[in-house]
């Protein structure tokens, strides 16, 4: 009997050809869907579970407090004392390591080039679990002159992974001197919190670690493994004790000084880091995940199984009246209706098989985009896990009888007899039918109204005006310049006529102090006298600096948030007292416009600007603004006289505009994602609404037939055709919009710079359902309507 339904549901599908290539292609798409999110949604929960003993690892984070209880900064880092001392002290704690991301300068032949190094602890390897292919994980990072690479490293600079003992060339104090390879680490699992090439000891001297004055630094990211049983937070609360204790001879000069803020310490999972929101990334981790990706994600693949779904159920019954006489023989034959749900369910299972095959083919071509637009490098064979199989197992038997029980359930409770002679006929509203049809066009209408706001929001973004000017700067980066260097620097790069002007700049946080009370976290930017007329920054009250006033080496420009900050009516004159570094107080000789230096998701904050008056400041990068379509000339200038002063540092220069748009990468990745979403949704639910078009023409065939020969047009043919399907398109739209803006706006309030959902996304997403249900339905209603009546009237 299995064989025979086998049999009769392959002769279906193949006699159906078109209604089996919608349902097929449409669930395809929509398990194929699935199937990436899952990839994305493992790969996301699995960060760092590859480790050994990884439950009982953790990370030390600090809350820095207020004397009110607010907290001022969440950070996962710490001082170098902290590790070694708990060690000491606190017996749950078996060992530790210390990490510390910087970049070294690599020396390979002539050339310079910046590599990012890890600095940690020499019990890195044997702690965590990065496999050596070459080495011994115990010793490797033993000797100060130890280096350990990845295998990617190794292939790049010598050609193959076998470089034990090789040497790489390092600078150190203006002296590139020989590291020897002692290591070769396997490449980094994808899903890895902790990313590196090379490795180094952290070679810190026991006079270096236990400095009274680490205590106040948070310089490293500390990861502790504890003892089997031990209870996290109450060793957290033991090595805060034992901070307190410690750390407060460190912080008596700076408590004098006005400092108030607690350092709180806590005890982070390390399979949490990745998804936290709470702790931002320090030092040798990359940057987490917002888990909200996920849910949204999520979301968008079972909205577009639903939508694959309601279409196999809408054709399925709607395809009924041409199985409705097989069904009155069947029965009439002795089939019984557990028999006929079964032969039904057997061919959505059928049907549903044949899907998933469709969608892993799918799944495989869409993979290299998915990866694109999430930024990972996901693999088919990354599912192919026992726990998945069982899940990928469960999805099929879920969406088979989602897909097939109702259709089975309608299609085996037909009357014999009626079927038989002709009489059977699809009775009732059809509620459930125009209900889905409602339903999946609702999803469509919120897809694309989310598809235009995001467009929207990313064109705004892209687009505002920043309150200066970045079209023809470029920044070009270069540690620790000193205002003598970078003097010497703008003065070569003057010499060419397309260079217009140049500025030093280095970029950073600072707390101080006005009126005795304490202004936190505001923006303080080192510069000089040509930084505002390089940006073209409008000055609105005072002057800037310039060197030749005697108080050039006093004075600070503000911008207009800090005035509101500080509560200042007449803000010229006022002076600003620095605490904690860059100690003196300073006096604000010019305020200028608020601009745009940070990306548009954020508010602009309070910023200070002060001229470097000593030779132990140092800058981070310089400006350079060239004449308008002299790329040609200024850049090869700007390369050369870099490498002349600087030959032992490694040159790299980006365009101010091309910094701007890097801020909006989430955004960017999120408007493709959507756009494709709303693509493939609206891409199901059409060739839906085109099989049901077809479907409703065959039942009405002969109507039409009827209706030609009493003299009716095609245009009316046509409208009675189309006009049930765009009253239920129009319901789904109205049901939809609400939600719609509700989500948009809701979306669109954490920005605090964004466009207004207007009515004109709403029409246009309007239009644009109704255009793709006219072109599905319109093509076989047009066809319809220009048939011979003869054929329809000769039909019994």
């Amino acid at each position: 009997m299995i064989s025979s339904y086998f049999k009769i549901a392959l002769r279906y599908l193949a006699k159906s050809k078109i209604y089996s290539f919608i349902n097929m292609a449409g669930l395809s798409l929509g398990l194929a869907c699935v199937m990436l999110i899952i990839l994305y949604t493992k790969d996301e929960l699995s960060f760092d579970g590859f480790h050994n003993n990884v439950n009982s690892i953790y990370q030390v984070t600090i809350d820095v407090r207020f004397t009110d209880g607010s907290s001022m900064d969440k950070f996962g880092g710490t001082s170098t004392i902290l590790a070694p001392t708990v060690k000491t002290n606190l017996p749950e704690i078996e060992s530790y390591i210390r990490l510390s991301k910087t970049f070294w300068d690599i020396k390979l032949g002539d050339e310079v080039q910046s590599q990012s190094v890890i600095q940690t602890d020499t019990n890195f390897f044997t702690m965590l679990t990065f496999p050596l292919l070459q080495g011994n994980s115990k010793t490797a990072l033993r000797l100060p002159s130890s280096v350990v690479i990845s295998e990617d490293v190794a292939i790049k600079h010598f050609g193959t992974v076998d470089a034990l003992n090789k040497t790489l060339m390092f600078e150190r104090d203006g002296v590139f001197k020989p590291y020897i390879v002692t290591g070769v680490a396997k490449r980094c699992p994808q899903n890895s919190s902790i990313q590196f090439e090379v490795v180094l000891p952290l070679n810190l001297s026991i006079e270096e670690e236990q400095r009274i004055d680490n205590w106040a630094s948070a310089d490293v990211n500390t990861l502790l493994r504890l003892s089997k049983g031990s209870d996290a937070k109450a060793v957290a609360t033991k090595m805060q004790e034992l901070f307190e204790r410690e750390s407060k001879e460190a912080f008596e000069p700076v408590r004098k000084s006005g400092f108030t803020q607690t350092f709180n310490h806590q005890l982070q999972p390390f399979t949490d880091i990745h998804l936290s929101q709470e702790f931002t990334a320090e030092n040798g981790f990359v940057n987490g995940s917002d888990p909200i990706y996920s849910y949204i994600l999520s979301g968008i693949a079972l909205f577009i199984l639903a939508i694959a779904c309601i279409n196999f159920v809408n054709l399925t019954i709607a395809q009924s009246v041409k199985r409705a006489k097989e069904i009155g023989i069947r029965k009439v034959i002795g089939s019984g209706r557990q028999q006929l749900i079964g032969q039904f369910l057997g061919e959505s299972f059928l049907l549903c098989c044949i899907s998933f095959v469709g969608a892993l083919l799918i799944a495989q071509l869409m993979l290299p985009l998915f990866n694109e637009m999430t930024n990972k490098a996901l693999s088919l064979s990354y599912l192919m896990d026992s726990d998945l199989l069982v899940g990928y197992f469960f999805l099929f038997l879920t969406t088979a009888m989602l897909a097939g029980f109702y259709p089975a359930i309608v299609l085996s409770g037909y009357s014999p007899v009626q079927t038989l002679y002709n009489q059977f006929r699809l009775t009732g509203k059809n509620y459930l039918q125009k209900g889905l049809i409602v339903f999946q066009f609702a999803l469509a209408t919120v897809m694309i109204i989310a598809t235009l706001t995001i467009y929207l929001q990313f064109d705004y973004l892209t687009t505002k005006d920043l309150g200066f000017e970045p079209d023809n700067v470029v920044e070009v980066k270069k540690r620790n310049l000193t205002p003598q260097e970078s003097k010497l620097f703008g003065d070569e790069l003057m010499k060419n006529p397309t260079i217009v002007s140049v500025s030093p700049q280095g970029h950073g946080m600072m707390n101080a102090k006005i009126n005795g009370e304490d202004i936190r976290n505001f923006t303080y930017d080192v510069v000089n006298e040509d930084f505002v007329d390089l940006l073209k920054i409008s000055i609105l009250r005072g002057r800037n600096f310039s060197e030749s006033l005697s108080d050039s080496a006093h004075a600070v420009l503000v911008n207009e948030a800090f005035i509101k900050m500080a509560g200042w009516k007449e803000p010229i004159g006022e002076e600003v007292n620095f605490f904690v570094s860059n100690g003196g107080i300073k006096t604000v000789v010019g305020v200028v416009k608020d601009y745009h230096y940070a990306p548009l998701s954020k508010a602009i904050e309070p910023q200070l600007f002060v001229p470097s008056p000593g030779a132990d400041d140092k800058y981070k990068q310089v400006l350079i603004r060239m004449k308008p379509n002299s790329e040609a000339t200024s850049l090869p200038h700007i390369e050369k006289t870099f490498k002349k002063l600087f030959p032992l540092v490694p040159y790299s220069y980006q365009f101010y505009n091309e910094i701007n748009l890097q801020h909006y990468e989430a955004e960017s990745k999120w408007k493709k994602v959507i756009l494709l979403s709303a693509l493939l949704t609206i891409f199901i639910a059409g060739i839906g609404l085109f099989g049901l078009s077809i479907l409703t023409a065959e039942r009405r065939f002969k109507e039409i037939g009827i209706r030609k020969v009493l003299g009716a047009s095609v245009k009316t043919i046509v409208i009675t055709l189309t006009k049930d399907f765009l009253l239920l398109i129009s319901l789904a739209m109205l049901i939809a919009m609400p939600f719609a803006y509700y989500a948009s706006n809701t979306w669109l309030e954490t920005y605090p710079y964004r466009t207004d959902v207007g009515s004109g996304t709403f029409v246009g997403a309007a239009l644009l359902i109704l255009i793709i249900a006219l072109i599905t339905t319109g093509y076989q209603s047009i066809k319809t309507a220009l048939m011979n009546p003869v054929e329809a009237l000769k039909r019994e």
